[in-house]
């Protein structure tokens, strides 16, 4: 039997140890192959999303794309085509826009881009529109708020506002700066 130099033998296990520990360090801050199972963005190609309030119908919409994060707990959808809010169950409010993102947990939502929400059977038979670049939905308080500047228009009528907040649940409207004029109907 040969007798071991346990001093070189010493040197090389040091050195193996030393590079490993160094690999190991260099590796670690690379990110892992491919995604974790569960965390990649689920995506919807054309459907309709809903939303309601413990029994009621709150709003849908029928849109071009969705995606939803991968807990389902938020969605944006994308080219908004004939979205409705309900008033006590009824169609209340039209509504399209090319980016919606959504609450899935609230129901509440925000809509922005090009936004256009028009009255969906006024009671005086009377057209009624809104076009502006962000509304948000407050599913809770049944409150939509127009924040930004807004066209209004009703019948032959256009007015420029500030902004707009309607509260569903009171049928409370109220209206920032106005610019423009409007005629009284005569009766």
């Amino acid at each position: 039997m040969r007798n071991l130099d346990w001093r070189k033998t010493a040197w090389i296990a040091g050195a193996v140890f030393t590079i490993w520990i160094i690999a190991g360090v260099i590796l670690a801050g690379r990110e892992p192959g491919g995604m974790p199972p569960g965390s990649t963005p689920i995506v919807l190609h054309g459907g309709r999303v809903t939303g309601n309030r413990i029994s009621t119908r709150s709003w849908n919409f029928d849109y071009k794309t969705a995606q939803m994060t991968p807990d389902g707990t938020l969605a944006t959808v994308e080219g908004v085509r004939d979205g409705v809010l309900y008033k006590k169950g009824k169609p209340y409010l039209r509504l399209s826009a090319e980016h919606v993102s959504i609450n899935t947990q609230t129901f509440d939502f925000s809509a922005i881009g090009d936004v256009h929400v028009s009255v969906a059977d006024p009671k005086d038979g009377i057209a009624k529109s809104f076009d502006t670049d962000f509304v948000q939905w407050n599913n809770g308080l049944k409150t939509l708020n127009l924040s930004h500047p807004t066209i209004v228009r009703t019948g032959d009528q256009v007015l420029k506002v500030a902004s707009i907040t309607v509260n569903f649940n009171t049928n409370d409207m109220h209206m920032g700066a106005i610019s423009g004029s409007a005629r009284v109907p005569e009766k």
